[in-house]
């Protein structure tokens, strides 16, 4: 037992271990567990100040800064609300059809836009606008189920999109810097879209109106819309412009995040932005800032510490990895990535899983490729919130409680668990993946 205490990584793991607890039982807020977090990483120096605050210096960080600016602005404008009149005359007929129709944009513009914060920035002020114009109120159950399709059309399902969210990145770079492999759009799309695309988003379309039903009204105001107004004009540019150096980010090289930040700095700017110091204040949610970033930061420390590696070459040794059994194989590194999940957050799983694949290729009899193609469904489908931080986000900007997120969180992997990993199995079989 006394070893225990002495070797290296037991402080680190015991501080990440009760960030962790913290986090998915939410007997704290979340915010306070992660200032929790650094001041104990800090005082017990389990590594250097750069690796413990990076979430801060992360652009992750900064594409959920600049989503709150610019929602801000979106929705003192007047912007949202008319976007959301020309949505909702035709997408709020059901309850079902309104959360499909939340869920397939989300989705939908996981196409064109790369970045998963900046997607979420966009349609949140949008789908409030629209929920409220059908009489569905702040705080309501059916308000949360909207905002829960956002979070989760928007990352879960962009999952099979491959520039579409940062661990498919992050799995894209590893699998080239590790084995030279290259991955190719196209090939990806149709490995994935079948089963964690459109399946997946029906299940997903099902469960929010399960968990949270809603009875949506029609629009009251009919009058036709008055013209946009100059700011509302100015504001539109502006996104426009925005939109389109995020979609062309492959020809320019500058980042989502700092296109969102310079964005955010035009409309806090005097005389030529949009909102004012006290607008900043009451509609930037801090809070949510630093719980991203306490989760971005105890993903890189996991990392940096070497307690990723452990916790991967201990699963290695545990799980039942046998080559005459290619179905329990498929669901052991399925459960590898969920493992790895709950210490490394989604966008931590695929540098470490991707580098430990050719020990788990060796192990199966697998390809390499299909390897580490199946960390995907893992990574994709977090057991808690905390697991993927565009959730996190989409739930800050709904003040969704934490009780909502999870409850959908656990009936999803669920019901992935039970149909879409059997499902996902015969796909890859079928391709002759496996």
């Amino acid at each position: 037992m006394s070893l225990w205490f002495t070797h290296p990584l037991f402080l680190p793991s015991l501080i990440i271990l009760v960030t962790i607890v913290l986090w998915a039982t939410a007997l704290l807020p979340e915010f306070l567990t992660a200032l929790l977090f650094f001041t104990a990483a800090m005082i017990a120096r389990i590594a250097p100040p750069d690796v413990i605050f990076g979430g801060f210096a992360s652009s992750a960080f900064w594409l959920v800064f600049s989503g709150f600016v610019l929602g801000v602005a979106i929705r003192k404008t007047g912007l949202a609300d008319r976007a959301a009149r020309a949505l909702s005359a035709r997408l709020t007929d059901s309850w079902v059809q309104m959360v499909a129709s939340v869920v397939l944009l989300s989705y939908a513009l996981a196409f064109v836009m790369p970045s998963n914060m900046g997607r979420i920035a966009l349609l949140m002020p949008i789908v409030a606008a629209m929920a409220r114009r059908a009489s569905i109120a702040d705080g309501s159950r059916a308000w949360f189920g909207l905002a829960l399709a956002v979070g989760f059309g928007t990352f879960q399902l962009s999952a099979t999109i491959l520039p579409a969210n940062v661990p498919n990145l992050v799995m894209s770079g590893a699998a080239e810097g590790s084995y030279g492999i290259h991955l190719n759009y196209v090939p990806y799309l149709l490995l994935h879209t079948p089963v964690l695309g459109v399946l997946k988003g029906l299940i997903l379309i099902g469960l929010i109106c399960w968990l949270f039903p809603g009875a949506p009204k029609p629009a009251q105001d009919l009058a036709p819309p008055e013209p946009m107004g100059r700011d509302e004009k100015r504001l539109a540019w502006l996104l426009a412009v925005v939109l389109v150096m995020w979609v062309t980010e492959s020809w320019h090289g500058i980042g989502p995040a700092w296109v969102g930040l310079a964005a955010s700095l035009v409309v806090l700017l005097p005389r030529v932005g949009f909102i004012t110091g006290e607008e900043f204040s009451a509609g930037v949610n801090m809070r949510t800032c630093i719980y991203v970033a306490g989760i971005l930061g105890l993903a890189i420390t996991v990392t940096q510490t070497g307690i990723g590696r452990a916790v991967g070459e201990a699963l290695l040794q545990v799980m039942p990895l046998d080559a005459d059994n290619p179905f329990t194989s498929f669901l052991a590194l399925t459960g590898i990535t969920t493992a790895l999940n709950f210490i490394m957050t989604a966008n931590g799983v695929p540098a470490l899983y991707t580098t430990l694949a050719q020990s788990f290729s060796d192990a199966t009899g697998f390809p390499l490729l299909s390897v580490i193609m199946i960390q995907v469904l893992g990574y994709s489908t977090p057991l808690l919130p905390y697991q993927a931080s565009p959730i996190v986000v989409a739930m800050g900007l709904g003040k969704v409680p934490a009780r909502a997120g999870m409850l959908l969180c656990l009936a999803l992997a669920i019901a992935t668990w039970l149909v879409l990993v059997p499902l996902d199995y015969l796909w890859f079989r079928i391709l002759g993946q496996l």
